[in-house]
């Protein structure tokens, strides 16, 4: 009796042309078996990968590259990264710059990778603060107020002022910049107020010392002044300002900001009395609402306060702590801290609203960027050795960050290219 091939194996004529049934059906240049699966089930299994692996599966043909480029496969990592434009809800701040370009220069910031330029100089020392709204950096210069163009490379600026806004005798103390306005305190006790694209301006007497800081939302303006008052404004006349309250803090007010709910605003003073120099005040009624920490040594006043959310506040300051508050809870407790660790005075911060926080410091004009989740600072950039300056203020977007200085100011460009990282 003859042997059954399929008993012990194919027979090779039979798999010969099984061979060639298969390879109709399905030629060569069919790509990879992922390609098969519908666009949307194929966008959700690369969502969960990590980086390292879509830089990879982004070698694998054009298809796939395309495929791993696209925004929805990057924001399960973005949300997890340093300063991607995400905020902590989840909202995406950013729609122009796409998701996978945001996590490459995340990196950067990560690993402290950026290119460092001074890009502008003056010959008086000063304490300047800037602010950086779309495609203009605004930079105090003594009594004035400078707009400068960003060049759209982002490689620095164009020198000469794109325009000059003035209304102080003194030097300006604090600025902010708001849709239609731009309002500024100054050392002569005045606060102005200068339309945005205009040469209009409008001053008024708002303290009888120095201006320190100010605020702006919704059409009321807070001012906090080395008088040792904070004073609650209402921009419903065109043509000034009227006050609503005057409170007496009973301490110089050094910062101010108010609550994004427009319910509150909070005042941080010198310190140089017993009361904690950071309280919440009604912004209707002016009343005292609470008093957040009872740990402050005498002398560490607060110089920058910044909400993130309603709900959560930072502070920064002479004592030389980040402090993270929770404003949830009735205690309004302070719940996180970060020490500058070579015990310097914090002048400035800001947050990306996610992770990040960057701070200037007294000495040398160091930058430090610290990552919330862990308990030591990041990355620090010393910008002026060998002399000593302090960043008085600081500015950042996803990209890059501008710190001024008492006589420069300097930008620091995170998008720099990595070999590490060039397959993302």
């Amino acid at each position: 009796m003859a042997p059954n091939p399929s008993y012990y194996g194919s027979d090779p004529a039979t798999s010969h042309g099984r061979e060639e049934s298969a390879q109709s059906i399905s030629p060569p240049d069919m790509g990879p078996v992922l390609l098969l699966l519908p666009e949307e089930i194929l966008l959700l299994i690369l969502s969960y990968l990590d980086r390292q692996a879509l830089g990879r599966l982004s070698q694998v043909c054009k298809k796939l590259r395309h495929y791993t480029s696209r925004d929805s496969v990057w924001r399960r990592i973005a949300r997890r990264c340093l300063n991607t434009g995400f905020l902590q809800q989840g909202a995406d701040m950013i729609s122009v710059i796409p998701v996978k370009e945001r996590v490459r220069v995340s990196q950067n910031w990560k690993y402290g990778r950026c290119e460092r330029n001074v890009i502008l100089k003056w010959k008086r020392n000063l304490m300047p603060w800037l602010q950086v709204d779309g495609d203009l950096l605004y930079l105090t210069q003594a009594e004035e107020i400078r707009a400068y163009q960003l060049h759209p490379n982002g490689s620095g600026l164009h020198r000469r002022p794109y325009a000059v806004l003035l209304g102080h005798q003194e030097d300006v103390c604090r600025f902010v910049v708001t849709n239609s306005h731009i309002i500024s305190g100054g050392g002569d006790g005045k606060i102005a107020l200068h339309k945005v694209h205009s040469s209009v301006s409008i001053q008024f007497s708002a303290h009888e010392q120095d201006v320190n800081c100010v605020d702006c939302h919704g059409g009321i303006i807070v001012s906090g002044s080395r008088d040792r008052t904070a004073r609650v404004w209402s921009l419903s006349s065109a043509a000034d300002a009227q006050c609503l309250h005057t409170i007496q803090t009973d301490d110089r007010v050094w910062s101010i900001a108010i609550n994004p709910l427009l319910s509150s605003f909070v005042t941080g003073t010198a310190c140089c009395h017993h009361t904690s120099p950071l309280r919440i005040w009604d912004l209707q009624s002016g009343q005292l609402i609470n008093c957040l920490g009872t740990e402050f040594k005498r002398g560490a006043g607060v110089l920058d306060v910044c909400y993130e959310t309603p709900s959560i506040l930072l502070s920064c300051g002479y004592d030389t702590y980040i402090r993270y508050w929770d404003l949830r809870t009735s205690t309004r407790r302070c719940v996180r801290e970060w020490e500058e660790p070579h015990d310097s005075v914090l002048y400035c911060m800001q947050s990306d609203g996610n992770y990040m926080i960057a701070t200037g410091s007294s000495y040398y004009g160091v930058v430090r960027l610290w990552d919330k989740r862990m308990n030591r600072c990041l990355q620090s950039f010393s910008l002026s050795c060998p002399t000593s300056s302090p960043v008085y203020s600081l500015r950042f977007t996803t990209s890059r960050l501008y710190a001024a200085l008492a006589t420069t100011l300097h930008l620091l460009d995170f998008t720099v290219s990595s070999h590490q990282f060039t397959t993302l």
